[in-house]
Parts: C-alpha cells; structure tokens; sequence
C-alpha cells in the first residue's frame, strides 16, 4: 500500500503565500498566480479601496445629527430669560436615497476596479512566467553551445597538434568558444531578471524558486473572433467604465436633489424667571433658494456624467482594436512557431548533425562547423523568441476580456 507525503513546501503554502514568499520548488504557473492573487500590492490597494467604498455607503444612509441651543436673557436671576430648544433637520427631495444610490455606485465602480486590476496582475504574472520559462530554455541552450564550442575547440586543437589542421582553426575555435561564452553570460543575466521581474509581482525582491515548471510549446487556437467580441461587453475595462457613468448619473441626481431646500424643526422651552413660567418653543426653518439652487453643481455634474458616456464608447473602442492587435500578434507568433517547429529546426539540426559528422572524419573544415552551429542556434532561440511573445499576446487578450476567459 503506498503512502502519499505532501512535499513540506505544499504543505506550507499558505504560510508562503501569506509571506508573499514563494516555495523554493519549481513553481508552475497556478502557484504564481495564487501568490500574486494573495500577496500583490496593487490587488491589496485596491481591495482596500473596495472597504472604504463599504464606509461610503454606510456615511451615506445616515440622519443628519440633531442640535441643541441654550439661550440665555439677562444675568441677574430674578429677571433672567433662559431658552432651551432642539433643531432636527428633515432632508427633502430625496436627498438621502440620492446620495445612498450614489454611494453605491461608487462601491459598484471600486468592485468593477479591483475585477480589472486582477485580470492585468494575472496578464502581467502569465507573462512574467513564461518570460522565465523561455530565459530558462536560452540558457540551457547557451549552455549546450558552450559545451560543444568547447569540445571543437579542443577537438581542432588535437588536429592541430596530429598536423591535420592549420594553427590558424585552433585559434578561430577558441575566439568561437569565447564569443558562446560571452552569449551564456547574457543568458544568465537574462534569467536572473526575468525571475526578479516574476517575483516582483508578489512584492519579493529576492526570488527563492528554483526555476518555473510548465510547457511553452503548447499554443492553443483562439476562440473565433465573433466570440471573443461578444465578451467584449462584460470586459473589465467596460464594467469600470459602465459603473463611472452610473456613478455619474447618480450623483447628477443628487445634485438635483439639492435644488430642495431642508427643513429644520425647532422644538423646546422657555423660562421666564421674572415672570415664574416656563412657555413652550416651536418653531421652523427653511432657508430661502433665491441666489444659490445648486445650479453650478447641477450643470457640473450633467456635463460629468455626459464625458463619462464619452469614455464608455471610447473604451468599447480600444478594447475591439486592442483585441484584434493582441489576437493578430498571436496569429503571427504561432504560424511563426509552427514553421519554425516543422521546417526550420529539423533541417539546422539535420545540417549540424551533418556538419560534425563530417568534421569528425576530415570532410569538413571547423568554420563550416561553426556555421552550422550558428544558424541552428538561432534558430532555436528565434524559436523561443517566438514562444513567449505568442505567450504575451494570449496573456493580453486574456486582460482585454477578463483573468477568465481567453
């Protein structure tokens, strides 16, 4: 009967992701999205912001606080008059459901913020990812073309010594060994940025992965372009922008709640010392919309309300040309992966192969090796190129239409 153990990283997973520090095992792309969901500042600012929305509407539905005025007539005790009276103002014209809708826009717009924030952490994680993934297949590459340019280096050199060979290819191999030295050292510096820039998006500046597991060929194809246009309308960017425009709206209508003059109800008591009787006060006051009925912040909030409609079609707008651009690029970048994957590495590949084997039994000259290593070598890392900028443009098409969809 076999035992199941969690390794002791796994097991720890909340304690890492709580730290925004990442398990030193390889990290596959649902782990960093967890602890980018968990541990990423933006995502904390602005669930935070969604809170004090909660505030918002809570300040909202509130009465306005009753006041209480003392007044006194006269110091001398015999003659003294002494009022106390309590004000209650009573809002009108639907001043406080106004403003309550209004709030609520406002924690509407905040949810539809934080929604929009997580789909562009999660676009920007998918990348980073992905960017740490190609950097790992570079460098495995420059460290396979050290490898071989330092074994024809020393291979040439034995030629040189059996007087096969002229001086002269000892010393182009080992210009060549030090030029591939010079491209794994890019390789490494590469790497480490690309896993800082991961990391980054939890708010550690000091990655502990030891490198990022998943699959970079896999290229699926897009969902057709009606499909995709369709999401479009339920897109982050147009439910933060819808909710501006309700928000607006709302607070139009407060505005023009206003225009209303309040009411306040006066009510208390009358001491009158000289006289030996206490009277009662009633009493209201309105004040008087002769200069100010609110009519600059009426017109203000119209004229908001209409630009708010503006951005909504302007964002409709981008987001379809943003679309096409990030599902064109993909188009492109797969066709370009396929090609590279089904015609142009197998025949460099099948050419190196050729190239040392004929090295190896005199045929060939090492400048041909050389060659043959060049072209095969870029090609592989145009490839991989090429991967990752497939993989940006589906991170970007999946930010345009929200973290779940694609």
């Amino acid at each position: 009967m076999y035992k199941f153990v969690l390794p002791l990283w796994l097991a720890a997973w909340p304690a890492y992701a709580q730290a925004g520090i990442e398990p030193p095992a390889p990290l596959t792309l649902p782990a960093a999205l967890a602890l980018a969901d968990s541990a990423n500042a933006d995502l904390a600012a602005a669930r935070h912001e969604l809170s004090a929305e909660d505030g918002v509407v809570q300040q909202a539905g509130l009465l306005p606080n009753p006041s209480l005025t003392v007044e006194r007539v006269d110091t001398r005790r015999d003659t003294r008059e002494t009022t106390v009276q309590l004000s209650q103002p009573l809002e009108l014209g639907g001043k406080r459901s106004a403003r309550v809708q209004a709030a609520q826009r406002g924690r509407e717009g905040a949810a539809a913020a934080l929604v929009q924030r997580r789909a562009e952490v999660h676009s920007e994680t998918t990348a980073a990812w992905f960017a740490v993934l190609a950097a790992q297949e570079q460098l495995r590459l420059a460290q396979k073309a050290s490898e071989l340019a330092q074994r024809a280096a020393a291979a040439t050199g034995r030629r040189v010594v059996a007087g096969k060979v002229s001086p002269v290819e000892e010393t182009r191999a080992q210009v060549a060994a030090s030029t591939v030295k010079l491209d794994l050292i890019r390789a490494q510096s590469a790497l480490v940025t690309a896993r800082a820039r991961l990391a980054s998006m939890w708010g550690n500046p000091a990655p502990v992965f030891e490198k990022v597991a998943g699959e970079i060929e896999a290229l699926p194809e897009l969902a057709p372009l009606p499909a995709q246009r369709a999401l479009l309308a339920q897109a982050p960017a147009m439910q933060v922008a819808r909710s501006e425009v309700e928000r607006r709206q709302a607070l139009a209508k407060v505005e023009l709640s206003r225009r209303v003059p309040d009411v306040s109800v006066n009510i208390g008591s009358k001491r009158s010392e000289e006289l030996g009787r206490t009277q009662a006060v009633f009493g209201i006051s309105v004040p008087l919309p002769l200069f100010d009925r609110n009519q600059g912040a009426v017109l203000e909030t119209a004229r908001r309300a209409d630009k708010a409609r503006d951005e909504l079609t302007a964002t409709a707008a981008r987001l379809e040309a943003e679309l096409a651009q990030a599902r064109e690029e993909y188009a492109a970048s797969r066709a370009q992966a396929l090609a590279l994957r089904s015609e142009i590495l197998p025949g460099a590949q099948s050419a190196y192969d050729a190239a040392i084997t004929g090295f190896d039994y005199g045929k060939f000259g090492f400048l041909d090796v050389l060659d043959a290593q060049r072209t095969l070598l870029q090609a592989q890392s145009h490839y991989l190129t090429t991967l990752a900028d497939a993989h940006r443009a589906q991170a970007a098409i999946a930010r345009i239409l929200g973290a779940d969809h694609e």
